[in-house]
């Protein structure tokens, strides 16, 4: 005899945790694009300097200390993607939650109802790559998080909806 394969029974656990597992969505990539941009500049006129200076004033021997900036922006290419690819978010039914963090992961939940303030900000490097982050603020600052790196129609898409469902599930602050 054949045995039948078990019936689900409703609201098992796994059911359940399939349910309430969130939807993450990650950050685009032009914000890793950015960093690295930054990252090349930075250290690349630093590495000039570092190897300039030394070879014109004490003799080209010493202009061998380009190479520890060289060598931190090598190391930093791969530590920015992967940092990068750390970050999402997703939005659930009461609260949003962040997640980021390579060696130490860090997940923040922001219920709708404790957020006061949420704003959409964009520096001039930010707005060259087409970039804006989303910052909310709560009663507790230590629960005050951002979102870096989101597309300008996300970052108030998102913006909008968080403080829609704030004021509906406003928690009397």
């Amino acid at each position: 005899m054949a045995s039948e394969p078990a019936a689900e029974v409703p609201g098992t656990a796994a059911e359940v945790r399939q349910e309430d597992e969130p939807v993450w969505i990650a950050l685009p990539p032009g914000l890793l694009k950015m960093r690295r941009l930054l990252l090349v500049v930075w250290l690349g006129v630093i590495a000039l300097a570092a190897g300039l200076l030394p070879g014109l004033l004490a003799g080209p021997g010493w202009a061998v200390f380009a190479v520890v900036p060289l060598a931190l922006m090598a190391w930093g290419w791969v530590m920015i993607e992967r940092n990068w690819r750390s970050w999402r978010y997703a939005e659930r039914a009461d609260d949003l939650l962040i997640s980021r963090g390579v060696l130490w992961r860090e997940e923040t939940v922001v219920p709708y109802g404790r957020m006061q303030l949420v704003e959409v900000t964009s520096g001039p490097v930010e707005r060259h790559f087409g970039l804006a982050s989303v910052q909310l603020h709560t009663a507790a600052a230590a629960t005050d998080a951002t979102i870096p790196g989101l597309d300008p129609a996300e970052a108030e898409r998102l913006r909008d909806r968080l403080t829609e469902l704030g004021e509906a599930r406003s928690a009397g602050l």
